[in-house]
């Protein structure tokens, strides 16, 4: 979900050094919130005193880090500002989630996905691209992962839960309609998600094998969405 969304937007517009210290950053800050989160969390349930702070070190070494390299690239380009301020209520959403201790809530797996699929975007106009060539990938991926939350609580948490099967299975029936309009090659890949969903679900795959058949989605979906 890190990768996909960025390294599509940097091949539709046009790929340059300043991707790698833009990857670096996103995904220091996406260590960053991990650890945040997880220091909130144990600092409330946590019975050892000690265990928030193994994650304080990380916490901080990240931090700095992505401080300095995105300062950096705050200063080249200003507007990455205003991207890291839309994504700011997303990630206030995530740190709430841990704090509660519900990290695997749905409501909470769906709103990780947004700020993700955008940095396709912020991936797409730092290479030189146009915002309008890239919304049709960003809603692709945001229905692609949004998807994944559903079909992978079906496989583990929510498994032999037939309401939740249900709503999973009607998803992915929205997003094929909806990919057909984005892009009709992306049809191939959303059938198949469908399908996916329908039939995998209550089968015996352990969690490796769920997540090596994610990571063929990826390549299938990265590749329709840059022919």
């Amino acid at each position: 979900m890190l990768a996909v969304p960025f390294l599509v937007g940097m091949w539709l517009g046009r790929p340059s050094w300043q991707h790698v210290p833009l990857l670096v950053a996103w995904l220091l800050g996406y260590m960053t919130a991990f650890h945040l989160e997880q220091y909130l969390r144990l600092r409330r349930i946590s019975r050892n005193p000690k265990a928030p702070g193994r994650h304080v070190r990380p916490l901080v070494t990240f931090g700095a880090v992505l401080v300095v390299i995105g300062g950096g690239l705050a200063v080249a380009h200003p507007w990455l500002l205003l991207a890291a301020v839309a994504m700011a209520p997303f990630f206030a959403v995530n740190l709430w989630y841990a704090w509660r201790n519900d990290e695997r809530a749905l409501l909470n797996g769906l709103v990780a996905v947004f700020p993700a699929c955008g940095m396709l975007l912020v991936s797409l106009y730092l290479g030189g691209g146009i915002l309008g060539d890239g919304w049709r990938g960003a809603v692709a991926c945001l229905l692609y992962f949004a998807g994944t939350v559903f079909y992978v609580k079906t496989m583990i948490r929510e498994r032999g839960n037939r309401d939740f099967y249900r709503i999973s299975v009607a998803y992915h029936v929205v997003a094929l309609g909806i990919s057909a309009f984005l892009n009709p090659f992306l049809t191939i890949a959303f059938a198949l998600f469908l399908l996916r969903a329908v039939f995998l679900p209550g089968r015996s795959l352990r969690p490796g094998q769920v997540g090596m058949i994610e990571m063929g989605c990826c390549v299938l979906l990265m590749a329709l969405l840059l022919i």
